[in-house]
């Protein structure tokens, strides 16, 4: 009987630590889209700044406002691709870090069922002495 508790404990930590895996990468995914998103929105409105700027203020012909604006978008693009390699990268050492966590507490919990069987056996074995 103490045997199906322990083992019914078992799956029951293993799911609460699945779970938990869970929760911890989609709250990571969401940040890593609302990080990215921030980003291309923020690096595209300063592009319009930038070309609206030079329109205006600057006023020069129309090839030198090409040649602006694709600077600019290249250093978006080299912006954008550099931050979101950073995010991928966090968020690989974020999930190793939860896979080593639940691997070792199922370690524990495995190990703790042997020590509590062995007692368990002994203690039988010294009674029916």
């Amino acid at each position: 009987m103490l045997l199906v508790v322990l083992v019914i404990g078992v799956e029951e930590v293993i799911v609460v630590a699945a779970v938990e895996v869970v929760e911890v990468v989609v709250q990571v995914v969401v940040v890593v889209v609302v990080e990215v998103v921030v980003v291309v929105v923020v690096e595209v409105v300063l592009v319009v700044v930038v070309v609206v700027v030079v329109v205006v203020v600057v006023d020069v012909v129309l090839v030198e406002v090409v040649v602006v604006v694709v600077v600019v978008a290249v250093v978006v693009v080299v912006v954008v691709v550099v931050v979101v390699v950073v995010v991928v990268v966090v968020v690989v050492v974020v999930l190793v870090v939860v896979v080593v966590v639940v691997v070792v507490v199922v370690v524990v919990v495995v190990v703790a069922i042997v020590v509590v069987v062995v007692v368990v056996v002994v203690v039988v074995v010294e009674v029916v002495d």
